[in-house]
């Protein structure tokens, strides 16, 4: 047997993607909150002030699928497939709703005490990120987002608070989501709003350094409460990106791109800010204010595991006139490859490209990885209550098979939780259509719909992945 008898088989899910009740309990706004879905929203995601003063006819995440009164029908689907661990996060303005509070919101703390026990209840681990994409829409509006260094404070509190609320029901943390979409899709990843005039390079990586403090923080909180019961991840959006010929130039390139990635990771799993951003700030006009004591913290309180997404690889050339033809998936430019399909979106399907980043990753940093996202988003229809999800099986089956193929080469893996396990709002589209579950959703683009969920053909198959550790794919 390839995968060891203990691991983590799951799905995962965002807060701001499914639970809904956006101002239910005392929760605040969070960044999500003020998106619309289909083409606006990504006018609104690159241009945040639009969506910061523009009133939109449906806002998905308001209601999402409301999973915040759905949650134990829906882990009780999950615990019939057999998950071992759900991944879920934590609404930071549900438990601080302007986010610079003193004291947190008791409603919000009580929730998640109900969302844990019921996973409890059927020996599932919650899998928990403390930030995803989900800083209180306050803190962007009143301070600035990231790019100022008091959302450190404000986030240690918070994390401390709920490190100590669920010390004996979560095991298993992720500081922020993705952390690396800061560079990609700023307003997301740090509640960034930049201006015309500035050096946006230097809004972002000064952000980058404080969520990078605030994320050692977290697990040195972590540790005191909780020592080594706790297992503290980062969570990096993966994916190789490959040189588009054996040109020395594009090798070149993709080692760059690559390193633009691994930066985040580099700092949380070594501790330590890698020697090529000496030359890469420099060339960016990135000068980066330290605190006194920044450096110490950042050394002393590396992650335990580093936990990743992964949809597909990327594409680079050293020549500029090649991006003409570009693709974007997942908010990450890319050349098309001619040697792979896409998806509906324009994401390119590539299985081994999976195994690739997975020994790089752990060639690099020699730590514990965690699969924590991996699916396919496409259009499923509903017909006689199931959808024959034959592509998403497809998708699923080759890349875990790639996947065992690099635990045979020596990867040490925690588990594997696919996104979307019931479907939710896309987070790039804010759509529904854009679907990844094995539990459907009767509600459409605008909301409308049931609520029901149906069981689609994937569910029954995953489960026996589930029940055979992999065996039978």
């Amino acid at each position: 047997m390839a995968l060891p008898k203990d691991f983590l088989w799951g799905g995962a899910i965002a807060a701001n993607q499914a639970e809904g009740a956006y101002k239910e309990d005392g929760k605040g706004l969070a960044l999500v909150d003020i998106l619309p879905s289909g083409e606006k929203r990504r006018e609104a995601l690159w241009n945040p002030k639009v969506a910061l003063n523009t009133t939109y006819d449906h806002y998905p995440s308001h209601e999402a699928i409301d999973f915040y009164h759905t949650y134990k029908e829906d882990i009780k689907l999950m615990a019939e497939m057999g998950f071992k661990v759900f991944r879920t996060s934590i609404s930071w303005p549900r438990i601080f709703p302007n986010g610079d509070e003193k004291e947190p919101n008791e409603a919000g703390l009580a929730f998640y005490d109900d969302l844990f026990d019921e996973c409890q209840k059927y020996g599932i681990e919650p899998l928990v990120t403390l930030n995803h994409f989900d800083t209180p829409l306050y803190l962007t509006t009143e301070y600035g987002g990231w790019r100022n260094r008091k959302l450190i404070e404000f986030y240690e509190r918070y994390a401390k608070v709920v490190l100590e609320r669920y010390k004996d029901k979560v095991k298993y943390w992720l500081t922020f989501n993705e952390i690396n979409m800061l560079l990609h899709i700023p307003f997301f990843g740090g509640g960034l709003v930049i201006e015309e005039d500035e050096n946006e390079d230097q809004v972002k990586f000064q952000a980058a350094h404080h969520q990078l403090v605030a994320s050692s923080l977290a697990t040195k909180a972590a540790k005191e409460i909780n020592g080594e019961n706790f297992m503290i991840g980062c969570m990096l959006a993966a994916g190789e990106v490959y040189p588009y010929s054996c040109h020395p130039e594009d090798m070149m390139k993709a080692v760059e791109e690559n390193r633009k990635q691994y930066f985040f990771i580099d700092v949380q799993s070594r501790g330590e800010y890698p020697s090529y951003t000496d030359r890469m700030f420099k060339e960016l006009g990135v000068e980066i204010e330290m605190e006194q004591g920044d450096e110490e913290i950042l050394k002393q309180y590396p992650v335990d595991f580093i936990s990743f997404s992964y949809y597909s690889s990327r594409l680079t050339s050293a020549d500029p006139e090649m991006y003409k033809g570009a693709t974007s998936g997942n908010a990450f430019k890319s050349l098309k490859n001619p040697h792979l399909k896409a998806s509906e979106w324009g994401w390119q399907i590539d299985p081994l490209g999976l195994r690739v980043t997975m020994n790089n990753l752990y060639d690099r940093y020699q730590k514990p990885l965690f699969i924590v996202e991996n699916g396919l988003g496409a259009k499923d229809e509903l017909k006689d209550g199931t959808v024959e999800d034959d592509y998403r099986i497809e998708y699923m089956r080759e890349h875990l098979k790639e996947m065992i193929e690099a635990v045979k080469d020596g990867v040490d893996l925690l588990g594997y939780t696919s996104w979307g396990c019931i479907d939710i709002v896309s987070a790039g589209t804010g759509e529904m259509k854009k679907r990844y579950g094995f539990i459907y959703v009767d509600r459409d683009n605008h909301g409308n719909g049931t609520g029901k969920r149906y069981k689609k053909k994937s569910f029954d198959w995953y489960k026996k992945v589930i029940e055979t550790n992999g065996e039978k794919l």
